[in-house]
């Protein structure tokens, strides 16, 4: 493992040379401790069972009413929690970021909050008010935290929209924008002129009360980037789900237009793409191009996609067709395909693109390290790699000691906030949390190692 890192670092700074592949054996698990690889065998052996990750909501109610709640909240703090989430206060928060620093591994931190669709809970401004404060100081967390950032690497953090928006909005302009020649007054140039001036705006196929909405959103949309730009600290935008995502869209080109401008320094706002769709290769290849030609950079985050059984469902319940690949093996061919776009892209842009290559697939992290590599990009420029705090490490950590900019998702908050969103995490990775059998196999291997290391070790 050791051997291939140095190869990598010396394949980095010459162009001599053949491409060598990296080892993902779990070699670089001498670097955490026992406890934490005791833990994490455990957790995600847990979340591999699909009754606990069906019901967990329902089980975690019980388990407060069983134990009580400092008792179910010890448990989850040493389990769930403490696998997943990097605390709950700024130190807490510090202390996993500098604990990921020294393993070569970078923060990519979240807030967990989000309007569920359809929500019972009607929320209000106050509440989206609220929400435009939190990630105002994430932001400044995302900061603040690195005590040495690297000069070259990005500081990156998570916007949910539907933070800030609300879904009910989202379902409407979404509506409007799908059908046929739609009203040019929901372009985002004009909503991008209305982020800068403040000015009211009047959008025919919206009430009062949703203008209102609207325009409020998009102050808190700019007010975020703004703050985030001063910080030089880069917005990641997630994808929602595809009866959102249209409206979703629109406001993150309107934030682009604005901030992602030639002379900016490089994109500020990205968006993700979700391959397991089937138009998202098309859509991603439009908007590249179109960025390329107005001379705006560029910033993608490409995953394959974690909420198939609810878009299955929407377009059975709607009559529509299934927006979703046919199987896992084309959701792997699109993934490649956008993979390849985008690493074109950035050959060509240079700076002008970033991408973050958010995969737990080993074979699609190989597919990126070694067209890194044909297409002479440099291990820690543009192109970066996710993976979700508390799993996939044995990728992650082999990344990070190989050179390669890695960023871990890391979730932030009360258990309160949090457990519910790992919860609704875990329903959409369902196939993550129950294909990390490998990674399992490793930790299990890597303890009785050390086991065996000490039992020889023992005076007789």
């Amino acid at each position: 493992m050791l051997r291939t890192c140095r190869v990598l670092r010396s394949q980095a700074g010459s162009s001599t040379g053949g491409w060598q592949p990296l080892s993902f054996d779990g070699g670089a698990f001498h670097l955490k401790g026992t406890g934490e690889l005791t833990r994490a065998l455990l957790v995600l052996r847990l979340c591999a069972w699909p009754p606990l990750v069906t019901h967990g909501l329902v089980l975690q109610a019980w388990s407060q009413r069983l134990l009580g709640s400092r008792l179910s909240g010890a448990f989850l703090r040493a389990s769930f929690y403490g696998q997943f989430v990097a605390g709950e206060t700024a130190e807490e928060v510090k202390g996993c970021v500098q604990q990921l620093q020294t393993l070569g591994l970078r923060p990519l931190l979240a807030v967990p909050i989000e309007e569920e669709p359809d929500s019972a809970v009607k929320a209000g401004e106050a509440w989206y008010e609220g929400n435009l404060s939190a990630m105002l100081r994430c932001v400044d967390m995302s900061r603040g935290v690195l005590e040495t950032p690297s000069p070259t690497g990005n500081i990156l953090m998570q916007l949910k929209m539907t933070a800030l928006t609300s879904t009910r909005l989202c379902k409407e302009l979404t509506s409007w924008i799908r059908k046929p020649g739609a009203s040019l007054e929901l372009s985002p140039e004009r909503l991008a002129e209305a982020m800068d001036s403040g000015q009211n705006l009047q959008i025919s196929c919206l009430n009062a009360q949703q203008n209102q909405h609207l325009q409020a959103s998009l102050s808190r949309l700019h007010r975020v980037v703004q703050h985030a730009r001063a910080q030089r600290v880069r917005i990641l935008v997630d994808a929602e789900y595809t009866f959102l995502n249209p409206a979703l869209c629109l406001l993150v080109d309107a934030l682009a237009l604005r901030w992602n401008g030639p002379g900016e320094g490089g994109p500020w706002v990205w968006n993700t793409y979700q391959a397991y769709l089937k138009d998202t290769h098309e859509r991603l290849r439009r908007a590249a191009e179109a960025a390329d030609r107005a001379g705006r950079a560029f910033g993608v985050k490409l995953v394959r996609g974690a909420y198939l059984d609810k878009e299955r469902e929407v377009a059975r319940h709607q009559g529509t067709e299934d927006p979703i690949q046919p199987n896992y093996e084309a959701t792997n061919q699109s993934y490649s395909r956008c993979l390849e776009l985008m690493l074109t892209q950035v050959s060509h842009r240079g700076p002008m693109c970033h991408l973050m290559v958010a995969s737990h697939n080993e074979e699609s992290v190989h597919h990126a390290t070694k067209r890194m590599w044909d297409l002479g990009i440099p291990l820690d420029g543009p192109v970066c790699f996710g993976q979700l705090l508390g799993m996939c490490d044995h990728v992650s950590l082999a990344l990070g000691q190989a050179g390669y900019a890695v960023y871990k998702s890391i979730p932030y908050g009360s258990l309160e906030e949090v457990i519910p969103y790992l919860i609704r995490r875990a329903q959409e990775n369902r196939s993550v949390l129950q294909g990390a059998r490998k990674e399992q196999t490793l930790l299990s291997q890597e303890l009785k190692r050390r086991l065996l290391r000490r039992g020889l070790r023992a005076p007789h």
